[in-house]
Parts: structure tokens; C-alpha cells; sequence
């Protein structure tokens, strides 16, 4: 399993990381990665934590009894998505993928029906040969038919 760690301030030693069971039963009971979300939690949202989300309540309105969960977790999704979008890429490692871009727009690849065909002197032998071969077993099905 791949864990991106990206708050690399300091050594990653207090840090646990949960690697993958053989079984499928041992998984259920494995400790959870960094940034592993549960999915499976109590159901669905209720509908409260949709308006919320939507815009229509306010957070105080629904940070009470079961609904707190929700909001801290929506919260700290909110934060990591606005952290993700500051991030931006290296200097060295955009220079890299600009490097590999071509220098020129693409031509048009011709399809193979409207290419010009070349015939060199090997080709003609082995359609000759092939001819040939062709012709004998067409002669033989139908004489000796």
C-alpha cells in the first residue's frame, strides 16, 4: 500500500503505518493508514449534514449529538481539499514533463488504405511465392474434387 506523507517536517518514527494482510477477514481488523477513510462508518448522512453541506444550516445547528462526527469529518476534508489545491508542483519536476512534450504539433497518421505502397524486391518474391502456392491448392481442390 502506497501512503503519501505529505507533512514531512519531521522524522516519521511516532508514525504508524498499517501494511496490507494476506486474508480478506484479516483486513477488516488491520489498523488504518494515515489518510484512509472509513466508508462503511453508520449508513448514510442525515439530512441535516446535506443542508449543511449544501449551504442551507448553519454549522452550529448541526454539530449537535450524531451529527458532530459528520461535520468534524466533512471539516477536515474541506481543510485537506484546501491544502491539496495550494500545493503546486516542483520547478524541476514541471521543467521535466515540459521537456518531454515535442517540440511540434503531430501530424496526421494516414490510415493504412490511403498510404503509398512500397513493393521492394523480397516483397515480390513472397507474393509470388504465396501466389503460386495459392494457385496449386485452388488446382488440387478442384481436380481432385
Amino acid at each position: 500500500m502506497f501512503v503519501d506523507d505529505r507533512h514531512n517536517e519531521g522524522s516519521t518514527e511516532g508514525r504508524e503505518r498499517a501494511t496490507p494482510q494476506a486474508g480478506r477477514g484479516d483486513q477488516r481488523h488491520r489498523p488504518m493508514a494515515d489518510r484512509e477513510v472509513p466508508l462503511d462508518r453508520h449508513g448514510t448522512l442525515s439530512a441535516a449534514v446535506h443542508a449543511w453541506l449544501d449551504g442551507e444550516l448553519p454549522e452550529a445547528a448541526v454539530r449537535k449529538g450524531e451529527t458532530a462526527k459528520d461535520v468534524e469529518f466533512w471539516q477536515m476534508i474541506a481543510q485537506e481539499t484546501t491544502q491539496m489545491r495550494r500545493m503546486r508542483t516542483p520547478a524541476h519536476v514541471e521543467a521535466m514533463i515540459m521537456d518531454a512534450l515535442p517540440q511540434s504539433v503531430p501530424q496526421m497518421i494516414t490510415p493504412w488504405y490511403r498510404r503509398e505502397v512500397v513493393l521492394t524486391p523480397g516483397r515480390a518474391a513472397i507474393g509470388a511465392v504465396i501466389l503460386v502456392a495459392l494457385t496449386a491448392l485452388v488446382t488440387a481442390l478442384i481436380v481432385g474434387g
